[in-house]
């Protein structure tokens, strides 16, 4: 969404789904995945699921360089 400029009310509005949900996605603290907005999100992009997220086993952190760090 960063690159394109676009705010999350516009996206909420265009999918007509939660401001909420899209923000805790966005802003990467959701709980739960969404199979119905990832499937919105990938229509709206054009994109697949791994261009919007990517997996990180339990206990593990993404440094601000992309390396995986142990907790």
């Amino acid at each position: 969404m960063g690159e394109r400029k676009l705010k999350i009310a516009d996206l909420a509005r265009d999918l007509n789904v939660n401001r909420g949900s899209i923000g805790r996605m966005y802003h990467e603290t959701t709980e739960k995945v969404d199979v119905d907005l990832l499937n919105s999100l990938c229509g709206y992009f054009k994109c697949g699921i791994a261009d919007l997220m990517e997996y990180t086993p339990a206990g593990e952190n993404l440094s601000d360089s992309g390396h995986t760090e142990n907790r």
